[in-house]
């Protein structure tokens, strides 16, 4: 480990006694929240729905653990879909560029498969129609429907290396079921990332007319899900270092 690296290291571990810094970051994310913040922004021309510390902390994942395949519950309009076929690209560019070799993109060796109960129509032809769709597979179904699953596990045996995000249904009970039929598709070394457990640190009325909020919501599911998975484990350290997210204690590292 290099001297910065270090430092940084120190720098993050330090975050988690820094009160008054947590504090200023949660005091950021019940605002930003109210006024739709994260709908703001795009990757690659399309809405993504995220933080941009959440997207860095993503590539972050991306370039330490190198998955072949990236599985994504929720599509909405496909910019978490776009955001992780670029870095698989560019994941591979690098790799290419140290064996001198050239990348050929209509013969991608990596792939973000997307899961959405409801693909709309316009949000698929815009995500099939895209630079990076060749990298990008789509299934439409319940996340924790049985045929879907078997559709899932089919695409995830012909991969070595796999990451799964979690960012459709926000209940309790759909979590939980997504983490325990999920979870087992997670590469060791790897991650789970569990969106949106925010919503048990926010007032209730910022969960609106939604069926989640304060007591039921992913991490909820995270916390029920570890008591009986020893595997998983909570990296705190993303946490700290990116402080702006809307997945604390939700970055999920499998040990084991």
């Amino acid at each position: 480990m290099s001297d910065f690296a270090k430092e940084v290291e120190g720098r993050i571990a330090a975050v988690g006694g820094n009160a008054s810094l947590k504090d200023s970051a949660g005091q950021f994310m019940r605002e930003s929240i109210a006024s739709q913040y994260s709908y703001n922004f795009f990757w690659f021309g399309r809405p993504i729905i995220q933080y941009p510390q959440d997207m860095v902390a993503m590539q972050e994942l991306v370039w330490s653990v190198k998955p072949d395949l990236i599985i994504e519950t929720g599509i909405a309009h496909g910019g978490s879909l776009i955001l992780s076929a670029s870095l698989l690209a560019l994941l591979e560019m690098c790799e290419a560029a140290e064996r001198g070799e050239i990348v050929d993109p209509s013969k991608p060796k990596r792939k973000v498969l997307g899961i959405d109960i409801d693909i709309r129509a316009h949000n698929r032809a815009a995500i099939e129609s895209h630079p990076m769709a060749s990298r990008i597979e789509m299934i439409q179904g319940s996340s924790i429907a049985s045929n879907v699953l078997d559709q899932v596990r089919a695409i995830t045996s012909n991969y070595r290396r796999v990451l799964v995000c979690l960012d459709s249904n926000h209940t309790h009970d759909h979590v939980l079921k997504e983490l325990e039929l999920y979870g087992p598709l997670t590469s060791v070394g790897s991650y789970c990332v569990v969106f949106d457990t925010i919503v048990e640190d926010l007032p209730k009325e910022l969960a609106g007319d939604r069926p989640w909020g304060p007591g039921n919501n992913p991490k909820t599911a995270v916390f029920e899900f570890l008591k009986t998975h020893p595997e998983f484990e909570i990296d705190k350290a993303i946490e700290h270092k990116v402080l702006i997210t809307v997945a604390p204690d939700g970055f999920l590292k499998r040990t084991r």
